[in-house]
């Protein structure tokens, strides 16, 4: 059966939570036809070996770490569904929530991209879309995150209300994000430049430039366990973050660039 749904997940070294996410979607599967493909980055764990033993699932090894915007070129272009989906391997999938996605995106001419509301382990919700990144607005989702991470209650009051409403936002997370093929072929797939993080961000402004609209959508919902993956190696996980934070300014605010560079600089974050 010809998939209308490609699902890449990119693993690196993903140890237990790969084989999670992959039993999450083998015990509620998308009921539209759909290929799965894991693209590994070259992981020194065990984390493939369920992988390959599960069946409809194809794994391609890249022969080195490649960055999280290459290995899902590579697995964009290895599927061929008119819809893809861009799935991290520290998410669980529940009923029906991909479905819902893909009805959601499906049945908006306007939307070229959509993304789900994502929880927590406990159920709490994340704050996983918001405005194009500038100084301003990065300091501003930033403070929210972290005062939520905290319990501050009115913060985390106003993130459960604003995650559940359905709306057009500038990003959705990479975490879950679900794209029509041709759109993400026309705004040139992800920027290979962003090794890991922003990419997401810096992706659905390139598909905004094309006349689309980012449609966010509580109607689905995925768990994401955030920050299992950076945990198995979080020195190297901050250095791409710097790197690819650099990469994001000199692309979008060149003339904010020297200045955050000198700033990490002095701040001793940039290698």
């Amino acid at each position: 059966m010809t998939p209308r749904l490609s699902i890449v997940i990119v693993n690196f070294n993903g140890g237990r939570h790969l084989d999670d996410c992959l039993a999450s979607l083998a015990a509620h599967p998308p009921a539209v036809a759909h290929e799965i493909v894991v693209v590994d980055n070259a992981s020194t764990d065990d984390s493939l070996t369920a992988a390959r033993g599960r069946p409809g699932v194809q794994v391609i090894v890249l022969p080195g770490n490649s960055g999280f915007s290459a290995a899902n070129n590579v697995g964009i272009r290895s599927t061929t569904g008119p819809l893809v989906l861009l799935l991290n391997n520290d998410t669980l999938i529940g009923t029906g929530a991909l479905d819902t996605l893909v009805s959601k995106l499906e049945s908006d001419p306007r939307a070229g991209v959509a993304g789900p509301r994502l929880v927590d382990g406990s159920g709490r919700a994340e704050l996983s879309f918001g405005p194009m990144i500038s100084p301003l607005a990065e300091l501003r989702q930033k403070m929210v995150m972290a005062l939520h991470a905290r319990g501050v209650a009115s913060i985390t009051r106003w993130v459960e209300s604003a995650t559940a409403s359905e709306r057009y936002v500038d990003w959705v997370s990479g975490a879950c994000l679900l794209v029509r093929r041709d759109v993400a072929e026309a705004a040139g797939l992800l920027d290979e430049r962003f090794f890991l993080y922003t990419e997401d961000v810096d992706f659905c402004a390139s598909v905004r430039a094309r006349g689309w609209r980012i449609l966010f959508t509580p109607a689905a919902e995925i768990v994401h366990l955030r920050g299992r993956s950076r945990a198995t190696v979080p020195d190297a996980a901050n250095q791409a973050y710097r790197r690819s934070h650099l990469a994001f300014y000199a692309k979008h605010h060149p003339r904010w660039f020297p200045l955050l560079r000198s700033y990490l600089r002095m701040k001793g974050k940039e290698r």
